[in-house]
């Protein structure tokens, strides 16, 4: 019986879309829709997107061999989930008329992608498009999980697993934090393009993933293609230019701002990881390059609108060094997050945050109206931070131990033991390298 379901949940959308096919045209007399911006937006849109088969050669060259295919699979499941959970009603959720408190919106408000042909816009651009560029967050976001329990999670519960992430922390999160009416938004929390609500949602949950599913049998291996992590490295450095320097959601100073202290805070970490590495007596490695650079990436998402050029070079340098202390201390316990996702994104997202309340200056983005960080002398918005990463954190941990304990008990989590020694590939997908 149990085959049929993801059937018939095919046959619930084409339902769905011939009882809603949102053919109704908008048209605004007087609409702002700016060419140029809409340009970059478009692009940004397709370097988003690019991310997550980056993301799925970052990690699939760091699993051993027999759980590489499953590995990038379950990045690459998330292009197709999250798109159709995110057409219908995922993006309502996140940026729909607000119906909770500033921590959801109303699941009708676009259902379908109602009201999204014709010339409305969010901005300066068609809102179609806007709803698409926050679509490729949501993709990656669920994505990022996958590295603290790869190499023991079944298939079908994962793909569970990450639709009721999706719903239940990644819209709430996105919803408070971007959204005009927004609880954190309103609080006056800044998180240019991610931090929070990509970064450290996804950071909280992994953690929480690597201590419900426990410790993997085996957990000695080499990493199956080091070739592999390269090449996803240089995807997400790329796609990280549209994930960042996209948010300023137009073609103009602040994307170019956003663009360089992408570019240096990702440079700045991926030496300083190497140089942190080599100070403990360690040879400079391939791999700790690659890490360091996603590192610095993850750490200037939140502030890459907010803060200067020099600024965003101690933003890589601090949080490579933190991040690496962190994963130091990840391997004397008893905690196996695969790929020390936690560490990196959770931890790097944190420190991004921290940061931003540190550095960020009005001078930079005139949207900022909350006051300049702690080193101007201003304690306001650094304060705001702390709360908002405390309660950022508390919520995704707790509520993903929760959605696992869920997801458990519909559909059984980890692989048996004997699943999990001949492979992934092999038992999920019955293919192989």
């Amino acid at each position: 019986m149990k085959r049929y379901i993801p059937f018939g949940i095919l046959v619930i959308v084409i339902i769905l879309a011939l009882v809603y096919p949102s053919v109704e045209i908008v048209n605004i007399k007087d609409s702002k829709i700016d060419s140029g911006d809409t340009a970059w937006l478009l692009v940004s849109t397709a370097l988003v997107l690019i991310m997550t088969p980056g993301l799925a050669f970052f990690y699939g060259g760091m699993v051993s061999k027999k759980n590489v295919l499953s590995t990038m699979m379950q990045s690459f499941v998330c292009m197709g989930v999250i798109t159709i959970l995110w057409v219908i009603f995922g993006f309502s959720m996140a940026f729909g008329k607000d119906i909770f408190g500033g921590f959801l919106g109303d699941p009708r408000t676009f259902f379908m992608m109602k009201g999204m042909l014709g010339n409305a816009t969010w901005g300066t651009v068609p809102i179609v498009l806007f709803a698409m560029f926050q679509l490729k967050f949501a993709v990656i976001t669920p994505a990022l999980i996958t590295g603290a329990f790869a190499e023991r999670i079944r298939f079908n519960s994962y793909v569970i697993f990450l639709c009721l992430f999706m719903v239940f922390i990644y819209t709430p999160l996105a919803h408070a934090t971007w959204h005009p009416d927004g609880y954190f938004f309103k609080l006056g929390v800044l998180d240019f393009a991610g931090g929070t609500v990509v970064h450290m949602s996804a950071g909280w949950a992994a953690l929480a993933s690597a201590l419900y599913l426990k410790q993997r049998s085996d957990k000695t291996h080499s990493p199956a293609r080091i070739s592999y992590v390269l090449l996803g490295t240089g995807l997400l450095w790329f796609g990280w230019f549209g994930f960042n320097a996209g948010s300023a959601l137009g073609a103009n100073a602040l994307a170019s701002t956003a663009l360089a202290t992408t570019t240096t805070a990702s440079a700045a970490a991926a030496i300083s990881w190497i140089f942190f590495d080599m100070l403990r007596g360690k040879k400079p490695s391939v791999m700790g390059a690659c890490i360091g650079a996603v590192v610095g990436l993850v750490a200037i998402t939140p502030a890459a609108g907010f803060v200067t050029v020099s600024s965003s070079l101690i933003v890589g340098i601090v949080a490579a060094v933190v991040s690496n202390l962190v994963v130091i201390w990840r391997t004397k316990t008893t905690i196996d997050d695969t790929l020390d996702v936690f560490p990196c994104h959770g931890v790097g997202g944190m420190v991004g945050m921290l940061m931003t309340g540190i550095f960020a200056h009005q001078n930079v983005n005139s949207g900022n109206t909350t006051g300049n960080g702690l080193f101007y002398g201003e304690t306001h918005l650094f304060f705001v931070h702390c709360i908002a990463l405390v309660a950022v954190s508390a919520f995704a941990f707790f509520g993903s131990l929760l959605l696992l304990k869920v997801t458990d008990m519909i559909s059984k989590l980890r692989v048996s033991p004997e699943e999990e020694l001949v492979g992934l590939d092999i038992s999920q997908h019955d293919e192989g390298l």
